[in-house]
């Protein structure tokens, strides 16, 4: 569980062919965003207001792996 009111970077590496959809819920943590996997990084800011469930699927037809990472700011 992220802490109430506190910031946080989400970086997110694709490596392998394809793109998958992030999804942040509540929205008001996130943003939706695509991950390319071509090695990549994406990042984005994400604010905690308790529970915070982040979802990665690969589109159709996309093999790779994902690494993740939050940090607190």
């Amino acid at each position: 569980m992220l802490r109430e009111g506190k910031a946080y970077r989400l970086v997110l590496a694709c490596v392998g062919q394809g793109r998958a959809l992030l999804t942040v819920v509540p929205k008001k943590s996130g943003a939706d965003a695509v991950i390319p996997c071509t090695q990549a990084v994406v990042q984005q800011r994400i604010k905690g207001h308790g529970p915070v469930h982040i979802d990665v699927v690969g589109s159709k037809g996309t093999t790779g792996a994902l690494a993740w990472r939050i940090n607190e700011l």
